[in-house]
Order: structure tokens, then C-alpha cells, then sequence
């Protein structure tokens, strides 16, 4: 009985060490990765690569949780023991296997559809996107379950990746960062329509934030560098409408701001009035008598 323990001591005496190099292995590779794979990733931020960024950061997450996989793997193939036991807990756990797999199958769901947004790209890193019709803002990060997005009140919305790619994305930055940002104005029946076309276009040329966009044969063919029409004859107001670029989403945001506020001033020094919505009621028989009342004591 001692020779035997004495044996059996000898054999896994040396586990502990051997666990422990596995692990610190482990851990260096991963470090190691993670610190080459940042670097890759911060200059191609600098050189605002997003498509690359995206998959980088993606790529990243993935090969680090198959580093320490592999790391676990192997630990548990060394021991003998662990071996041992493994093997019969695989030789029953095809009920188990069922079971988890039907409780896994949402993040299976989740990793997979990151993957094919990753591959894909309908929106990557640094994209202003909308998500249904409450939901806008910047993406920050896409990893193997969600998708981490930066409103404009800074806080962060997490959605799954297998929710989002269900869902209809609205991407202001896809292909193309130039943004159309529609300044309404509505107008009085009684101002002059020119007039006022005139001053939102000139409004809107003097923004910093717009640029033109018409091509050679646009120019050549004389067509208007911010086109001013009338859009609707409301029940009030005659609403006009200019057609204002800006380079990226959120210098239109800014220069929709701000057209806003100098063609209110203009119109106010050029008399041209913005009316508020009215109505005329006629009463089919005499009026209620505290209506009556009402209007002769404002008389």
C-alpha cells in the first residue's frame, strides 16, 4: 500500500507545475497577440481605416478566446485524469449535448450573425446608424454576441447581433458620408414666395458646413447649386423647402441648427411672416352664450 501511494505521488506531483506553465503560456501567447493586434488596430484608426478597424477588433476578440480554448484543451489532455474523466463524461452526455445546445443557441445565434456583420459590413466602426425608429447613434464596438452603440446623449445601447441583423439599418456613413439635410419653412399666405426662396438660399450658401455637390454636367446645364421649392400648401402656411449638403452626418446636423435660427432672423428683419396655425369656426346655430360673453368682454 505505501509502494503503491509512493508511486501515485510520484506520478502527479508534477501536475500542479505542469497546469501552471500551461496557464502562464497561455496567458503570454494571448498577451502577446492582443498587444501586436492593438497596434495594427490604432493605426488604422489614425488612418481612419474603419473597414479594417472593424475587422481587426472582431478578429481580435475570436483568436484571443481560441487562445485560451486551446489552452484549456490542452491542460485537460495532459492530465491523464482529466482524461480519463472527460472521455466518460463525453461517452454520456448526448442527452446533456441536447440540452445545451438548445440553451446555447442564441449565442451560437449571436456569433454567428457578428460574423456575417463583420464580412458583410452594413455598418462598421464609426458609423452613425439608426436601428428601428428610436435608435441612433455612433457604433463603438462589434463583438462575437452584441453590437455596443454611442447616442447622442453618450450613453451606450447594447444590442444583440442577432437582433440587429434582423432589424432594417438605416446607415448615414454607408459608402458615402455626404448628407442631404432638408431645412422646411413655412411662409404666410400673404409673403412674398420669392423672396423668401431667395433668403434660405442665400442662408444656406453662407453656412461653412455646406458643400456643393452637382457634377460638371450638372453645373454646365445650370442646374441650382441648393434648390428652393414649394413643397406643400398647408392649411396656414405655404411650406418651402431647401436642399442643403453637408459632408458627413453630423456637420448636417449642426448646419440644420443653425439654418434654422438665420433664416427665423432674416425672415423677421424682411417681413416675411411665419404664421401660427389658425382656424374660423362657424356655428351653424347662435353660439353658447358664455362663448358670447367671452368675445364681448374681450371686445
Amino acid at each position: 500500500m505505501k509502494e503503491l501511494l509512493s508511486t501515485y505521488i510520484d506520478e502527479i506531483w508534477h501536475l500542479p507545475i505542469l497546469i501552471g506553465v500551461i496557464i502562464l503560456i497561455t496567458i503570454v501567447i494571448a498577451g502577446v497577440t492582443s498587444r501586436i493586434l492593438n497596434a495594427i488596430i490604432k493605426r488604422n484608426r489614425e488612418a481612419e481605416d474603419n473597414d479594417d478597424v472593424t475587422s481587426l477588433v472582431f478578429f481580435k476578440r475570436s483568436i484571443i478566446v481560441l487562445i485560451y480554448l486551446a489552452g484549456i484543451s490542452f491542460a485537460i489532455y495532459m492530465i491523464p485524469q482529466l482524461r480519463v474523466i472527460a472521455a466518460s463524461l463525453l461517452a454520456g452526455a448526448g442527452l446533456l449535448a441536447v440540452a445545451v445546445g438548445f440553451a446555447s443557441q442564441a449565442a451560437l445565434s449571436n456569433v454567428i450573425s457578428g460574423l456575417f456583420i463583420v464580412l458583410f459590413k452594413p455598418y462598421k466602426i464609426s458609423d452613425r446608424i439608426q436601428v428601428r425608429t428610436d435608435l441612433t447613434g455612433v457604433v463603438e464596438d462589434i463583438n462575437l454576441r452584441h453590437t455596443v452603440i454611442r447616442n447622442f446623449e453618450n450613453k451606450r445601447i447594447i444590442i444583440p447581433n442577432s437582433v440587429i441583423s434582423n432589424e432594417v439599418v438605416i446607415n448615414s456613413n454607408y459608402e458615402d458620408n455626404k448628407i442631404c439635410k432638408w431645412i422646411d419653412m413655412g411662409i404666410s399666405y400673404d409673403s412674398d414666395i420669392d423672396l423668401a426662396k431667395k433668403i434660405m438660399k442665400e442662408e444656406v450658401l453662407k453656412h461653412p458646413h455646406f458643400v456643393d455637390v452637382r457634377t460638371e454636367e450638372q453645373i454646365e446645364a445650370g442646374d441650382d447649386i441648393v434648390p428652393v421649392r414649394v413643397v406643400m400648401m398647408g392649411e396656414s402656411s405655404v411650406n418651402l423647402r431647401a436642399w442643403s449638403w453637408a459632408s458627413n452626418p453630423q456637420d448636417a446636423f449642426v448646419m440644420g441648427c443653425d439654418l434654422l435660427e438665420s433664416i427665423k432672423k432674416r425672415f423677421d428683419a424682411e417681413g416675411i411672416e411665419i404664421p401660427f396655425p389658425y382656424r374660423t369656426l362657424v356655428y351653424k346655430n347662435d353660439p353658447p352664450k358664455s362663448i358670447e360673453s367671452g368675445e364681448n368682454a374681450r371686445s
